[in-house]
């Protein structure tokens, strides 16, 4: 029997670590997988010590808010590994609580493959050299991310970004609009607002503003609003009260393939948005406490990823004060009404698709977490 330690603290970073999983248990099919994720990770039998759900916070001060039941977490994981020991961990994103993690493993002697790296190219680069002493093996999903750790020493390989694979739309558009309640030849909306509770109170408001200046402008376009599986879609109906709009949960995939253009919240969905060929405007608002004392330790050019794996301004980005509703409206427009910048953001897409790798980033992880837990039997037989 192997046993492993999976830690994962986001809605994503479940996603990832569940098809690292099914993955691995190709080759292991008794591989023992215990501990932090959420229903995705806990479908592939891994015994959850802590939820997702519990974890999954953003910003500084709703981070402090929730230390105390952080640090109890921590260790009621750590007491788990040491009543029965893992031949290794694998750790998907989620720096704050992960880092802690990889240095008690450490200490303890254990392998740690840190998957998905934590964005340490965008704010607080010392970390790197904190995961130089305490993680074995860096698997990075971004190919920007390999020559940082590579230069800093950090053993890594880009494997590419696991939704090459999973990014897909609906096999039959019309079918998929019309079993939403929506009329195929119309223009079509998707918005994203966003996988965490605060982000859609942050995030939600100004959408919907827009949404109604679009609906004046142009009473043709449908608005179809894909619900995070992390989310209450009642959360969302105050905000829209008033607009005719469709809530619909688990069609991430499906409503960026079908859509004429889309607003998406920053983070995974936007590089979703960009494997489907969705047109964006890219939105995000943190409390203004937050972002005005953090804003000043960010070191990227852009926020969406679209952007950042281009190198380029491809979409539209409206941060924090930029973030309004006129803003979004015009930007939606304008995408909506202008057929040729839809088809010169598909280009650009196009190219960062390419940019992302190849299918098979899931299986290339697992055989990278399998020659580890190779590494580690032969050390400790």
């Amino acid at each position: 029997m192997t046993r492993l330690l999976v830690s994962c603290g986001e809605p994503s970073g479940d996603l990832y670590a569940a098809e690292l999983v099914a993955q691995l248990r190709r080759s292991l099919p008794r591989l023992d997988v215990f501990g932090l994720g959420g229903e995705r990770l806990e479908a592939q039998g891994a015994a959850l010590r802590a939820n997702v759900r519990e974890l999954a916070v953003v910003g500084l001060f709703e981070v402090v808010a929730h230390l105390g039941r952080l640090r109890r977490v921590l260790r009621d994981l750590l007491a788990e590994v040491d009543r029965g020991r893992p031949q290794a961990a694998v750790l998907v994103d989620y720096g704050g609580f992960n880092l802690r993690l990889a240095a008690a493993l450490r200490r303890r002697g254990i392998p740690v493959v840190y998957y998905v790296s934590p964005q340490v190219w965008a704010w607080r680069r010392g970390r790197v050299r904190h995961i130089r002493r305490t993680v074995s093996r860096m698997l990075v999903i971004f190919p920007f991310e390999e020559p940082l750790y590579r230069a800093a020493g950090v053993p890594v390989r880009f494997v590419g970004h696991p939704l090459v694979d999973l990014a897909a739309p609906a096999p039959d558009r019309a079918a998929f609009l019309s079993g939403q309640g929506l009329d195929p030849d119309r223009p079509v909306l998707a918005v994203l607002p966003g996988s965490r509770p605060r982000e859609i109170a942050h995030n939600l408001p100004p959408i919907a503003d827009a949404l109604r200046r679009l609906r004046g402008a142009r009473p043709e376009v449908q608005f179809l609003i894909a619900v995070a599986p992390s989310i209450d879609p009642d959360a969302l109906r105050a905000p829209l009260a008033g607009l005719s709009v469709r809530l619909a949960a688990g069609v991430t995939h499906a409503a960026l393939g079908a859509c004429t253009a889309a607003i998406v919240a920053s983070g995974t969905a936007t590089v979703e948005a960009a494997l489907l060929g969705a047109p964006m405007v890219v939105v995000y608002r943190l409390s203004a406490l937050t972002y005005h004392l953090g804003r000043r330790f960010v070191n990227v050019p852009h926020y969406a990823m679209a952007n950042l794996i281009a190198g380029r301004r491809l979409v539209p980005e409206l941060i924090q004060a930029e973030f309004t509703g006129s803003r979004v409206a015009a930007e939606a427009l304008r995408l909506l009404e202008d057929e040729d910048a839809r088809r010169r953001m598909k280009e650009g897409l196009a190219e960062v698709r390419a940019k992302l790798g190849g299918p098979g980033a899931s299986a290339r992880a697992a055989a990278e977490v399998l020659a580890m837990l190779a590494s580690s039997h032969a050390e400790n037989p």
